[in-house]
């Protein structure tokens, strides 16, 4: 009796555990749901394979937090960051293996007196950003304890080749879970939200993301105003017993406007100027008279 007891526990102890797993499963990975949820919150941009331009802008994100690192598009590897307890700090994952890749090509003095810190700080072209500053979202990957956010910049100096053409920097930030174990998609989406926010529509096209294939469009200049007409001038009237003036082809506009007065309007087309009389319109040639009509 007593085996029998404990078959029957040890069964139920079975039903109960794949009672769970089907529930679990039933509910669906969280990392996927929070992958969802982010997408849904933050337009995904595209860049292109190299990374030397952008086939698809998204949203244009603001930087809440100082000490965002990016290493050049020229890089193997993109900059790690972590985001835990409230610290955005970035880390030397990524870059140490672009190093060794480095080293392996010949491009680094590995193992000639410097450290593994000092070759990972020369795996790439890097820029620190700080809060303010604009960038793009280029992807959302869940992990097990954790997302990795992908980022993209607008172009900017190479320190690597100064003088040389801007390129773009992009990194990647673990948001790692608490405790290890995925919150509520709303929550995650709030953490996320203390390091980048979607900026603004009547600012993200200013952003950073300037390159923009696909980037953010620059704000147009505003048109310049268009000239006051002039005002009308009336001309004086002539004597009462003075002859009605004349005009010829060859008069200088002082002539002109000795016999007739100042011109209702005046235009300029190119090296023609033309007077408009109440009932005449006289075209000056190089200031002199052309033609009357």
């Amino acid at each position: 009796m007593a085996l029998t007891h404990k078959i029957g526990v040890l069964g139920f102890a079975i039903a109960s555990t794949l009672i769970t797993l089907a529930a679990q499963a039933q509910a669906g990975d969280p990392g996927t749901a929070i992958q969802a949820k982010l997408a849904s919150q933050i337009k995904l941009t595209k860049p292109t394979a190299d990374r030397t331009d952008i086939v698809t802008a998204g949203d244009v994100v603001l930087l809440q937090k100082d000490g965002l690192m990016m290493c050049s598009s020229a890089s193997t590897y993109a900059f790690s960051n972590t985001y835990s307890s409230g610290v955005l700090s970035a880390n030397y994952n990524n870059r140490a293996k672009d190093a060794a890749k480095s080293f392996l090509k010949g491009r680094l003095p590995f193992g000639g007196g410097g450290s593994v810190t000092d070759a990972a700080n020369n795996g790439c072209a890097s820029r620190k950003f700080v809060a303010g500053e604009k960038f793009w979202v280029t992807g959302v990957t869940p992990q097990k304890d954790g997302i990795v956010v992908a980022t993209f910049s607008d172009p900017y100096p190479d320190p690597s080749n100064p003088g040389g053409d801007p390129v773009h920097f992009y990194g990647e930030i673990k948001f790692a879970y608490p405790h290890g174990v995925a919150p509520a998609s709303d929550d995650f989406v709030k953490t996320v939200s203390e390091v980048m926010t979607v900026a603004p529509a009547d600012d993200s096209d200013k952003g950073g993301a300037s390159s923009g294939g696909g980037a953010p469009a620059q704000a147009q200049a505003p048109a310049a105003p268009a000239p006051a007409p002039m005002m009308a001038i009336a001309p004086p009237p002539p004597p009462a017993d003075a002859p009605p003036p004349t005009i010829a082809i060859g008069q200088t506009k002082d002539q002109v406007t000795a016999a007739f007065g100042q011109p209702t309007r005046m235009a300029k087309v190119g090296v023609k100027e033309i007077f408009y009389y109440k009932d005449m319109k006289v075209t000056f040639t190089n200031g002199k008279v052309s033609n009357v009509e």
